[in-house]
């Protein structure tokens, strides 16, 4: 096996490229933990760098979100879009908006969602999305403004056969 331990996998293969993203870092370790010792039992899981792959989305998809508010003003949200995994399906995933999403948190479900949505034995991937917007305090037509612009830039990534988007905290309900 080429890593003598999670810590070694970590530290040369996640930490070096998302050191900054400890919420992603968090959720690889603990993942990683629970399979080291099938690994250890099966070590041809860790050949054509499986493992590798595996912590690494597939695409990351990070846009502005520019939309009106009630008082005429532009305000300008981030989004994002992790592709993570569409090995056995298209990405599936929610869509998540409150002020504290970021990109860390973003990889951090999407590689939790593949899982999540393997286990349903469905041909789904895994994916997560969200932008910093906050639904709270804004108007009903605010809120379908800025969604209505985040659709409108995110709709080039996104398909029945590519990625479908579901609802998560923030989006309604």
């Amino acid at each position: 096996m080429k890593y003598a331990s999670v810590d070694d996998f970590i530290n040369a293969c996640v930490k070096q490229r998302d050191a900054h993203q400890p919420e992603f870092l968090q959720a690889v370790r603990e993942v990683m933990t629970s399979l080291w010792p099938f690994l250890k039992r099966h070590p041809e899981y860790c050949e054509d760098a499986l493992l590798e792959r595996l912590v690494e989305p597939e695409r990351v998809v990070q846009f502005r979100v520019s939309w009106v508010d009630d008082k005429g003003e532009v305000r300008v949200n981030r989004a994002w879009r992790v592709q993570f995994n569409s090995c056995i399906g298209p990405y599936k995933g929610g869509m998540r908006f409150h002020p504290a999403v970021n990109l860390s948190f973003r990889k951090f479900l999407g590689f939790e969602q593949s899982f999540k949505n393997a286990l349903t034995t469905l041909p789904m991937g895994g994916g997560k999305g969200g932008s910093d917007f906050d639904p709270k305090g804004k108007s009903e037509r605010e809120v379908m403004r800025f969604c209505q612009a985040l659709a409108t830039e995110l709709f080039r990534h996104i398909g029945a056969d590519t990625d479908v988007p579901a609802g998560d905290i923030g989006v309604g309900g």
